[in-house]
């Protein structure tokens, strides 16, 4: 048997620099290469191999490990979950740093490959500077939390058992149905030794991404539910845009004149402008979506997870009659909600769904003109928000209208958390797939600005939007220097309302008279943060980074910073200072939160009152 002498750490990276993808005859480079941030851990093992064996595999230095990580998974989401980047880090704290963005990665079933540094296999300098000791289990370092937000995890503390390792572990990075974080726990000292391994390991390898067809049974089944049922809703996820099947979700929604809705990750699954496309659904959606939801009598679920933001905590299907049918290449989302479960591929299952409804001619019941006249109804509500003027300065949703109209429509928008996710859900016209891109899985703040990145990375030949509230801005925009790095653009629009304005008004809308949201200085009298907002200048910590940075205080200076920041050729910010409060609320819509059912406020005891009710009216599904 041929073998190669390599350290463990030159074997990894030359097995990743060999394994491919393969999906409708398309073969993809797996491992497009490796982020990482060294230190002791890793530094002499990983970081000598990707200085002197790393291949084809390209090494981005990240800026911090969390949102290294961010910039992988958006990589990787934006691919459509073919291609990936690996991470690497130290042991201890900047293992650690990585377990929020692998939680991120898991629940949104994004495949990141994370390398984290570990503890000496063999003891000889414990304990080892940084690591964790737990007296009563001597074999837990700082990576087993891992094993709680990974889909699958390995400690390598012997360099053959590489060779299982690896295997599995890229088993699991292409297997749509369990994509999410991989850990492979690497010691340091581990990562430095040799072995022979088999030439065989490191010859190239094609992992086949067959798509999963549906079941004649199962179609059966929920073909037969589906021809009972007179008012059926399309629920579509984020499967249907990793698995291309916008055509046959449109293909499938005109043939039977069935609405669809659309997820936070299945937004821009069809155009904004599509007859059958009734916009957002759940917590964070459109009227038109919650009234259409609010009386169907059969869900068909397309690669959706029913978060529940999607089902407004389960109070969206309101009909006592609704059923559903869930189409999803993941048994354990197809069986949600007790629904008809087509475990496949999501376009396998619309077609063969699609061609048993065909061949005895159903059609849905909706009035004629009724799908059109709430789709004209929600869009006048968006004209309207678009348009709206507050005398105190911009308001949100007039500020998302002058960037959707004045940004190209291939342009792709990155966000993730605070007020702005709802307000982008609802209001935001996509026109292209995959242009619509959030990170609403965790809903991570400090995502924004990696995930931009990421995208970026990924989509070179597009303009990529952070758009990203104060709040996160200030918890994570290490990524920015990442992007000056690698000359890949990204332009950030910071809208400033001075705090978690989000959560500020959850608050205010469940009793509370509002407390530590906003960035406002200590004041002398309450002895709280009630005192003045903060002045801080975010376009000048944008240049000071090496940015290009520009403010806008009005509608037409936005237009026109978002014109000059379009000719740019380097990471631009645009501040946009809005006033807090001007987001939009909710349409047909609820959301459980714990209220205290105990409180010496009666506003809070009437909000517990008013939630206890809500919750003893859902349908328990």
């Amino acid at each position: 048997m041929d073998t190669i002498r390599l350290t463990m750490a030159q074997a990894l990276l030359r097995f990743l620099d060999n394994q491919y993808t393969s999906e409708d005859g398309k073969e993809t480079k797996l491992v497009k290469g490796i982020m990482g941030i060294f230190g002791h851990g890793n530094v002499t093992g990983m970081g000598e191999a990707l200085e002197r064996s790393a291949g084809e595999l390209v090494y981005i230095q990240g800026k911090n490990e969390q949102g290294m990580v961010h910039a992988a998974a958006a990589y990787a989401k934006q691919k459509n979950r073919k291609q990936i980047f690996a991470c690497t880090s130290s042991i201890g704290p900047g293992a650690l740093n990585m377990i929020t963005a692998a939680a991120t990665a898991t629940v949104n079933r994004i495949p990141v490959l994370l390398l984290p540094g570990d503890n000496f296999a063999s003891r000889q300098p414990d304990p080892v500077l940084q690591q964790l000791e737990v007296a009563g289990d001597y074999t837990i370092s700082a990576n087993d939390p891992f094993k709680n937000v990974s889909k699958y995890w390995d400690r390598i503390v012997r360099p053959e058992q590489l060779l299982t390792a690896a295997v599995q572990a890229v088993r699991v990075l292409t297997d749509p149905a369990e994509m999410g974080a991989v850990t492979l726990a690497l010691p340091q000292d581990v990562q430095a030794e040799a072995y022979d391994y088999p030439a065989s390991f490191f010859e190239k390898k094609v992992h086949y991404i067959d798509r999963r067809p549906a079941a004649a049974d199962a179609v059966k089944r929920a073909a037969q539910l589906l021809k009972g049922k007179r008012r059926p809703l399309i629920v579509a996820g984020g499967g249907v845009l990793y698995s291309s099947a916008s055509k046959e979700l449109a293909a499938f929604a005109e043939a039977f004149g069935i609405p669809v809705a659309e997820t936070q990750a299945g937004k821009s699954s069809l155009p904004w402008n599509h007859s059958m496309n009734v916009g957002a659904i759940g917590v964070t959606g459109a009227l038109a979506a919650n009234l259409v939801a609010k009386d169907a009598d059969l869900i068909i679920g397309v690669g959706t997870r029913y978060s529940d933001f999607t089902t407004a905590s389960k109070s969206a299907f309101a009909n006592p009659d609704v059923q559903f049918i869930n189409i999803n290449i993941s048994g354990f989302d197809s069986a949600k909600l007790n629904g008809t479960g087509i475990t496949a591929d999501a376009k396998e299952g619309l077609k063969a769904l699609h061609e048993t409804a065909a061949a005895f001619d159903y059609k849905s019941g909706y009035a004629d003109g009724e799908i059109t006249s709430l789709k004209e109804r929600w869009d006048g509500e968006v004209d309207r928000l678009y348009a709206a003027q507050h005398e105190a300065g911009l308001a949100q949703t007039r500020v998302l209208g002058v960037i959707n109209e004045t940004i190209d429509p291939s342009s792709v928008i990155v966000c993730a958390a605070g007020s702005l996710p709802g307000d982008l859900h609802r209001l935001w016209r996509s026109v292209e797939p995959k242009t619509y891109h959030m990170e609403y899985g965790f809903s991570c703040m400090g995502y924004e600005i990696a995930g931009a990145f990421g995208a970026a990375l990924a989509e070179p030949d597009r303009e990529v939007y952070a758009i990203v509230g104060d709040g996160s801005y200030l918890m994570l925009h290490s990524e920015l220097v990442t992007s000056l790095q690698e000359g890949r653009k990204i332009t950030i629009l910071l809208l400033d309302n001075h705090g978690f304005q989000c959560i500020h008004n959850l608050q205010r809308g469940h009793g509370s008279d509002g407390f530590g949201n906003e960035f406002r200085y200590r004041s002398e009298d309450t002895g709280r943060l009630t005192g003045g907002y903060m002045p801080i200048d975010f376009a000048a910590h944008a240049r000071a980074l090496g940015a290009k940075a520009y403010k806008a205080n009005t509608a037409e200076e936005l237009k026109k910073a978002l014109l000059l920041a379009k000719q740019e050729t380097v990471t631009t910010l645009i501040e946009i200072p809005v006033v807090p409060g001007t987001n939009t609320d909710g349409y047909e819509s609820w959301w459980n939160v714990g209220v205290p059912e105990v409180s010496v406020s009666d506003k809070v005891l009437t909000a517990h009152e008013e939630m206890k009710a809500r919750i003893q009216s859902v349908k328990l599904i």
